[in-house]
């Protein structure tokens, strides 16, 4: 079984939507095809009054070659074996890409939540810049390169629909930057598909589903249908893959880093239900609710790993799940199902609950949405 990316591409101009809008009331044809929106909570007012930011000396576009060292260099099949060496290199080649991600997410926030236009010429001229340069656009056979291009791209994606769907519609004002910048996101969308499409499902794990969810913000940022349904359609297979105690198989591989993986899974994941239950498109049910599922089995192993050891035959490394940060798919999660007491407040005791890679302050986003 393979994931297939569509072809064609739906970006319905209001004369072709209003038309077909007047061919389906008339019984002449299917109905209007609607843009693609985020959650409620994307579409927040600027609040003013914050305090006045400098916009910090951005990194220079990323040109070069994709092609990084892996932190697992040197591991077995499971990829659990930390290499310090090779992390020290992979932190300092993608240092630069890396704080981008941060900065565009930071700097998005704090026009979102002061009004600062200081920040929001900031986010929108630097990604501008980076469109211009065709930044991280350089083919790749790497795994990490690829890798790093769609965690980027779901960065950049993600906190570009804040600004786009914000009821104070910042980009109104900035006409030159939203030529480059989308565009710039639909090419390092295709190329995201292009990367992650047609796996085996023996392979497919958390990296396809991240990839996923950086073509789903891509695909609303730049309305494209076409991406949106092959988003939905990964997830699918995602779903498909939990089995009925709610592992993930490709995950249990991780042996030692098994829970850390299944938990790092459930960011992306969660993110896709979101966006797609926000175009009326309701995936919770699938593969028998796959997603409460797994993440059940998932708040089990942290409260008791024993669950997660048994499977797999090894101690669970519990230093990835130490920060707020990687819970961050709790609050899309609660947004979708209503958590119950004993839950909420174990979500509140954490927030605000940030991730700069599935849109910024998640507890924003999803527990007070405008």
């Amino acid at each position: 079984m393979r994931a297939r990316a569509g072809d064609g591409r739906v970006r319905p101009g209001r004369l072709g939507g209003l038309l077909a809008a007047a061919l389906a009331l008339a019984g002449g044809g299917a109905p209007a095809v609607t843009s693609l929106v985020p959650p409620p909570g994307f579409t927040a007012r600027v609040e003013e009054g914050g305090r006045k930011r400098d916009c910090p000396a951005l990194p220079r576009p990323y040109t070069g070659e994709l092609k990084f060292p892996s932190k697992y260099e040197g591991s077995d099949a499971a990829r659990d074996d930390f290499n310090p060496k090779a992390y020290a290199r992979y932190k300092a080649a993608t240092a630069g890409i890396t704080e981008m991600e941060r900065q565009v997410s930071a700097q998005t926030a704090a026009y979102l939540n002061g009004g600062s236009a200081t920040a929001l010429r900031c986010a929108l001229d630097g990604l501008a810049a980076w469109a211009r340069a065709g930044a991280l656009e350089r083919p790749t056979r790497d795994h990490t390169g690829k890798a790093v291009r769609k965690w980027a791209l779901a960065s950049f994606a993600s906190a570009y629909v804040r600004l786009k769907f914000s009821q104070s519609r910042p980009l109104d004002a900035a006409p030159e930057q939203v030529h480059d910048i989308e565009p710039w996101l639909e090419r390092l969308g295709r190329q995201v598909v292009d990367d992650w499409r047609d796996q085996p499902l023996e392979k497919i794990n958390n990296h396809e589903y991240w990839a996923a969810w950086a073509v789903m913000a891509t695909a609303v940022a730049v309305d494209r249908r076409d991406w949106f349904d092959w988003a939905v359609g990964q997830y699918r297979i995602a779903a498909g893959q939990v089995d009925r105690d709610g592992f993930l198989p490709n995950e249990l591989k991780r042996d030692t880093r098994a829970l850390s993986y299944h938990n790092y899974a459930l960011g992306p994941l969660a993110m896709i239900v979101a966006f797609a239950r926000a175009n009326g498109v309701d995936l919770r049910g699938e593969n028998d609710g796959a997603l409460d599922r797994l993440a059940r089995r998932v708040l089990a192993g942290v409260d008791d790993p024993r669950t997660f050891e048994a499977r797999t035959g090894s101690k669970q490394d519990l230093k990835e799940l130490r920060e707020a940060s990687k819970f961050a798919w709790l609050e899309p999660y609660c947004w979708l199902n209503r958590c119950e007491a004993r839950l909420s407040r174990r979500v509140i005791a954490l927030r605000p609950i940030k991730a700069y890679r599935l849109g910024g302050n998640l507890t924003e986003l999803f527990a007070h949405p405008s």
